[in-house]
């Protein structure tokens, strides 16, 4: 399978996840996914076997086990080869508390567990796998280096990693270090021809997205249409992403279109924030 590429997308069981993979099948790599939920995952490795994936390979894990995230790693490169690609799209998100105060239900540790710690060891597992992007050369009796294209490392954010929002410390905190790692990890790394990027995402048309809007509406003390026309008017196009759309995205970061992007974080919003 060494002509095949091999892509690694955390969180595929639904969502941009899913999304994600239905993409990259579509374009016949080799696909391995991860995921909590084993039923979600084997329905969309079927999904993608129909879209045009060279192979699928599904592991069920949660990344707050590093251990268990190393072996699922190790696993899908004994079956489908090395990585050229690993898309860390695995989260949770929702409020600290419901009050926003702290606590005993305080989910600080739990969002930095998963969002923040849990994609950094999904990186650190996956670096160890990824396929050589140099090749050795010789010119002239001197031999050297010469890169192939480039291996790729993409973290899934959010724009609650460029805003604040109240109650939500956590996942705006374990977000925003989303970014800092993409940009150490983009230096440490560009020697190995590794290219390292994220995606903030706004609002996108999720089941994760409407429990939000969902919230937002018992909050406030309307309809759930209500509340998302609310939340739309901060939103220039008006209107939520699909999955697709970051999809999209993200395909092209993997690209030899993006050969020149590394340390980026790429904001996908309809215009809710400008850099």
């Amino acid at each position: 399978m060494e002509h095949v590429r091999h892509i690694l997308i955390t969180g595929a069981g639904s969502g941009i996840g899913r999304a994600i993979a239905l993409r990259f099948a579509a374009s016949g790599w080799a696909l391995s996914l991860t995921g909590r939920r084993a039923e979600a995952l084997e329905e969309t490795a079927a999904d993608c076997m129909e879209a045009g994936a060279e192979v699928v390979w599904t592991g069920s894990c949660d990344i707050r086990d590093h251990e268990a995230i190393g072996r699922a790693v190790a696993e899908c490169a004994d079956a489908n080869g090395p990585l050229h690609a690993v898309i860390a799209n695995a989260g949770i998100g929702g409020p600290n508390t419901p009050d926003g105060d702290g606590g005993a239900v305080d989910r600080w540790d739990d969002l930095i567990a998963t969002n923040l710690t849990g994609t950094y060891h999904t990186l650190r597992a996956a670096q160890r796998h990824l396929a050589d992007g140099r090749i050795e050369t010789s010119t002239g009796g001197e031999a050297g280096t010469v890169p192939r294209d480039a291996r790729h490392l993409v973290v899934v954010a959010s724009i609650l990693a460029r805003i604040g929002v109240g109650g939500y410390t956590g996942y705006c905190a374990s977000k925003a270090g989303l970014l800092g790692l993409t940009r150490a990890l983009a230096v440490e790394l560009a020697p190995s021809n590794i290219q390292v990027n994220a995606v903030c995402p706004g609002w996108v048309d999720t089941e994760m997205a409407r429990a939000g809007i969902a919230g937002i509406a018992e909050a406030m003390g309307v309809s759930w249409q209500a509340a998302h026309d609310h939340a739309m008017r901060e939103v220039p196009l008006r209107r939520m992403s699909a999955p697709e759309d970051v999809a999209g995205l993200l395909h092209w970061l993997v690209s030899k279109d993006a050969r020149g992007v590394t340390g980026q974080a790429i904001d996908i919003n309809g215009g809710a924030f400008m850099s």
